[in-house]
């Protein structure tokens, strides 16, 4: 899947000064499953490197003017004439998500310093690019670098990309009311461990689709999505979903194993465990008395294991 990103987090000397931020996970490691569509704003409409630095000015944090620091140049025009046409370049490429640079003034995704004409931060907002990029495509999943350094961020994000790749795909190459059906039934308890509620929601969108407008079912229920991974899947939603998830075992599971799979729940409930330790527990359980609905499910493996982001949350 194509995803797009800051140039300078892939190790690319596009800064002001001519260096980089290289984001050793994002290249080496997610890179493995992605394929980063680079952006650079500031080098593409045209600016050299190195080049003098730039801030956000104004009172107004929804249209703030992009300025140089020391000459008080003001790029903004240039700037939003080069994002109009970068923006209808990346539609084509059909994103699955994009990894801002935090705090830039172009590329920063939130609380990028806006200054007053005096020259001190009174606000904060969001670079000229990255603004314009969320406004464009409001359901493709965003985050900037800095904010996937916390485990919980990261795996969430992470998760998202997959679940719209999914999504995307299936619009793409199916948007059938059954393929709507099964795409819903196999996210099920991936949604629920985001929010319950919205979860009938969404199940009310798939249940009136054989009688509505598809198109409109299918445009609902994208829009659904991105509200489901707005929230964060804590602990206790994890734990309701793994519980649920046992209730398919009361008749197969043998006195020990469902105690020890209870007692594994409730040290993940405790945070003595991360959430890979119930999750393989249960994935054993899947294959051993081969529960066909179970072995669908993307709450199970909604990402490669070969990132390792269960083993922090």
């Amino acid at each position: 899947m194509k995803v797009g990103i800051s140039s300078c987090l892939l190790g690319n000397e596009v800064r002001y000064d001519g260096q980089h931020k290289l984001d050793r996970f994002l290249r080496d490691e997610l890179g493995n499953y992605v394929e980063w569509v680079p952006v650079c704003p500031e080098v593409e409409c045209g600016l050299p490197i190195p080049r003098e630095s730039m801030r956000l000015v104004g009172d107004d944090p929804e249209s703030p003017r992009l300025l140089t620091v020391r000459s008080k140049i003001d790029l903004t025009d240039k700037m939003e004439t080069f994002v109009k046409k970068r923006l209808d370049l990346l539609a084509a490429e059909d994103l699955r998500g994009f990894v801002f640079k935090s705090k830039s003034p172009t590329s920063g995704m939130r609380g990028v310093k806006i200054y007053t004409d005096k020259g001190f931060p009174s606000k904060s907002g969001s670079g000229v690019f990255a603004r314009e990029f969320m406004k464009r495509f409001p359901d493709v999943p965003v985050e900037d670098e800095g904010r996937l350094h916390d485990a919980g961020i990261r795996e969430n994000f992470i998760e998202r990309l997959f679940a719209y790749d999914r999504w995307r795909t299936f619009a793409v190459t199916d948007g059938s009311v059954p393929g709507l059906i099964r795409f819903h039934t196999r996210h099920k308890y991936l949604l629920m461990a985001h929010s319950p509620a919205l979860l009938r929601e969404a199940g009310k969108i798939v249940a009136a689709a054989a009688k509505t407008t598809l198109q409109d079912d299918l445009a609902a229920y994208q829009s659904l999505l991105t509200k489901f991974f707005s929230l964060n899947a804590t602990v206790k939603k994890h734990v309701n979903v793994l519980q649920h998830i046992m209730g398919y075992f009361k008749n197969t599971l043998s006195a020990d194993e469902k105690q020890e799979l209870l007692e594994i729940i409730d040290k993940y409930a405790r945070n003595y465990v991360p959430l890979v330790v119930p999750i393989v527990l249960l994935q054993h359980y899947v294959r051993k008395y081969q529960e066909p609905y179970l072995s669908t499910q993307y709450y199970l493996q909604p990402h490669p294991d070969e990132l390792k982001l269960r083993n922090h949350v």
